[in-house]
């Protein structure tokens, strides 16, 4: 059932607060509208497009907890993390990160988010990648959304290394497998 204006975007700015991470299409399914009508009550309400709420809650969140690099420098923005933890990013596959003959992903991107997840969750001011062993599962292509999450499984205090795990997917189909073995200046 449809419901009037006023009420679809009452119950618009709930849904948004509920899941800042929203996309508009899941908005316009949710509420059985158009894309346009959505993105209408958005602007009548003032809140930004998904990207801008993702950047203004991880820039808030995050500015003050990743230590290992500065946020500007991890691939993807992320959206949750707890360090020494875990992580989670996510990245929108644009034109420029595809082949163009085939429009599928250039791996060294999913590396790169990958990578620099691992290093962010690290809660040290420096934090290297020794030793990489990654598996690609299946192609990304223009468009998609890559959600990358980061689990440390192993500390190793004597060697001052911490193994990171990051599993990649675009919805509930894994793209990419990490295991990365991390330097750090410090043990905890």
């Amino acid at each position: 059932m449809k419901r009037n204006k006023k009420d679809r975007q009452y119950s618009l700015k709930d849904k948004i607060k509920e899941n800042p991470f929203i996309t508009d299409e899941e908005l316009a399914e949710f509420f059985q509208v158009s894309i346009q009508t959505i993105r209408l009550d958005r602007l009548e309400l003032s809140i930004p497009e998904l990207r801008e709420r993702i950047k203004s809650v991880a820039t808030q969140t995050l500015e003050k907890e990743v230590r290992s690099l500065p946020i500007e420098e991890v691939i993807g923005e992320i959206i949750d993390l707890e360090l020494d933890q875990s992580a989670i990013s996510i990245f929108d596959v644009q034109k420029e990160h595809v082949f163009k003959r085939n429009q599928i992903t250039r791996g060294h991107h999913l590396f790169a988010q990958a990578n620099s997840l691992a290093v962010a969750v690290i809660n040290d001011e420096l934090a290297l990648t020794a030793k990489a062993t990654i598996r690609f599962t299946r192609p990304v292509k223009l468009g998609e959304r890559i959600v990358a999450k980061a689990v440390v499984s192993k500390v190793d205090k004597e060697k001052g290394r911490t193994t990171v795990e990051v599993k990649s997917t675009v919805g509930s189909e894994k793209v990419f497998h990490g295991e990365f073995e991390m330097f750090r200046s410090t043990s905890y």
